[in-house]
C-alpha cells in the first residue's frame, strides 16, 4: 500500500500519576530522520523509542515530542539547602561591607538563587517507563500510519492517472514515428543526391550514409523502454512496503527516454506530444517526492 510521508498523530498514557502526551508530525525526507524531545529524566529510554519508530516508519522526517503533566499529588517534594543559603547570606554580608551598603538580601531573592530550593526527583523505573512510553508511541505511530495510508491512496490514484496520460501520449508518438523517420530519410536521400551531383560520390556510399543517418532517427528502443518503465511503475504501486525511492529512480529513467525521443523526433505534432510527456513525467516526479 502506498503511503504518504506527511501526517500528524497524538496519543496519551499515564505513568506514576503523570499524564503523558506524545505528538508526532511527519514531513518529506529522503531517509528516516527522527527527532525526539523528552523530559530530561526520561532520556535513558530514547534508544528504545527510536527502535519502535523504525519498526513502523521507513522514510520521512519525524518530530516526536513527549510531554507530561503532573497532578498536585504527583508533584515532587522540595528541599531547602540551609548550608547553601547561609553561604549566600555570608557572601551578601561581605559584599555589603565592601560596598558600605545597608541593603540586605531578601528572602524572596534568596529562594531564587541556584541550589537554595530544589525539587527532589525520584529515579524513574526504567523498565516501566520504557513499557508505558513505547506503548503510547506505538499507538501514535499507528494513527500516523493510518493518516499516511489514507493520503497515500490519494497519491497512488493521482500517479496512476499521470501514468495513463503518459501512456496515451506515448501511443500517439509511436504511431507517428515511422512516418517521421521515413520523411526524414526521404529528405536526407534527396539532399545526398544533390551533393552527389556536385561531388560524384558512389551510390553505394550514398545508400550507406543515408542508412546510418536514418538509423539515428530510429526510436524503437526508446519506445519499448518507456513502455516497460510505465508497466514497472504500475507494478511498484501495487506492491506493499516503501516504494518512493524505486519510483523516483524510475521517473529519472522515464525523463531520459522522453528527452531522447524529443532529440530524435522533430515533427511539429510530435514536439507537442513530447512536451506533454515531459510535463506528465514532471508531475509524476513531484508527486513521488511525498511517497514513502
Amino acid at each position: 500500500m502506498t503511503k504518504s510521508m506527511t501526517g500528524f498523530a497524538r496519543a496519551s498514557a499515564t505513568l506514576g500519576g503523570e499524564t503523558i502526551a506524545i505528538e508526532i508530525s511527519s514531513v518529506n525526507h529522503r531517509f528516516l530522520d527522527t527527532s525526539i524531545r523528552l523530559p530530561h529524566h526520561w532520556t535513558m529510554v530514547e534508544p528504545t523509542l527510536r527502535a519502535v519508530v523504525k519498526k513502523h516508519v521507513a522514510r520521512g522526517k519525524l518530530n516526536i515530542v513527549v510531554r507530561h503533566e503532573r497532578g498536585v499529588s504527583a508533584s515532587p517534594p522540595i528541599r531547602l539547602d540551609v548550608e547553601r543559603a547561609k553561604q549566600y547570606i555570608e557572601a551578601s554580608n561581605e559584599l555589603m561591607h565592601l560596598m558600605r551598603s545597608t541593603d540586605v538580601v531578601s528572602v524572596d531573592t534568596l529562594i531564587t538563587l541556584d541550589g537554595v530550593i530544589t525539587s527532589i526527583e525520584e529515579e524513574p523505573d526504567k523498565e516501566e517507563t520504557e513499557r508505558v512510553l513505547s506503548s503510547a508511541l506505538e499507538d501514535a505511530l499507528q494513527q500516523l500510519n493510518d493518516m499516511r495510508s489514507h493520503e497515500g491512496n490519494a497519491l497512488a490514484t493521482a500517479l496512476a492517472e499521470h501514468l495513463q496520460a503518459l501512456e496515451a501520449t506515448l501511443g500517439r508518438v509511436e504511431a507517428q514515428a515511422p512516418a517521421l523517420v521515413k520523411a526524414y530519410q526521404d529528405r536526407l536521400w534527396q539532399r545526398m543526391e544533390e551533393i552527389n551531383a556536385e561531388t560524384g560520390l558512389k551510390e553505394e556510399r550514398l545508400a550507406m550514409e543515408v542508412a546510418v543517418m536514418a538509423e539515428r532517427m530510429d526510436v524503437n528502443e526508446e519506445l519499448v523502454r518507456l513502455k516497460a518503465h510505465i508497466a514497472h511503475a504500475r507494478d511498484i504501486l501495487n506492491t506493499d512496503g516503501p516504494v518512493g525511492r524505486d519510483l523516483n529512480f524510475l521517473t529519472q529513467e522515464m525523463q531520459r527516454e522522453v528527452n531522447t525521443l524529443g532529440a530524435k523526433l522533430r515533427g511539429v505534432d510530435t514536439c507537442r506530444d513530447i512536451i506533454e510527456m515531459k510535463g506528465e513525467v514532471e508531475k509524476l516526479r513531484e508527486q513521488i517526492q511525498n511517497v514513502e
